[in-house]
């Protein structure tokens, strides 16, 4: 909202009349503060009703993926099957190839598994998080502004440090 100064003002200050008051400079900031605060819920609005449309299209995308996902685990079943009826073809007993199929179904689940465990194994604790996690009863405590008496993390290349038991000050 724009404020607009009467056609009194370019005259000077000697010859503008008493009836037309300019707004105080307080007058002028709580508008300001108004409109300001309009345009952020104004801006909010916007942003929940984006986010809302974005959210539906992302959340109809998941949907169409599973459904692709649980119609490409049907077409292997049906792809196994029909290696399986191959081998027989081939002259081999129905339930040998079945049970070759079988076998190598459980080889690849097998080393899967393996794979996963490995990578699992491989995951690091947050060690940062554990470490601030129980200093947190100690930090809970307050201490008067200059008397604290903790060690404070001290953190370089990402990596925190701890100092030693030294005492500091704010």
């Amino acid at each position: 909202m724009a404020h607009s100064v009467s056609s009194a003002s370019s005259t000077s200050p000697a010859v503008r009349g008493t009836g037309a008051e300019e707004p105080s400079v307080g007058t002028l900031v709580q508008s300001a503060m108004a409109d300001l605060s309009t345009l952020v819920r104004a801006e909010i609005e916007l942003a929940k009703a984006e986010v809302g449309r974005s959210a539906k299209k992302a959340g109809i995308s998941v949907g169409l993926f599973g459904a692709a996902g649980v119609l490409a685990a049907f077409a292997g079943i049906y792809l196994f099957v029909t290696i399986a009826e191959a081998l027989t073809a081939l002259g081999l007993p129905r339930w040998v190839s079945y049970g070759i199929v079988t076998l190598f179904l459980l080889l690849l689940a097998g080393i899967a598994a393996m794979v996963g465990l490995r990578l699992i194994k491989k995951i690091e604790k947050p060690e940062r998080t554990i470490e601030t996690l129980r200093d947190l009863p100690e930090l809970a405590r307050r201490e008067a502004p200059g008397e604290r008496h903790r060690a404070v993390p001290e953190v370089s290349n990402g990596r925190v440090k701890r100092q030693g038991t030294e005492s500091y000050t704010l």
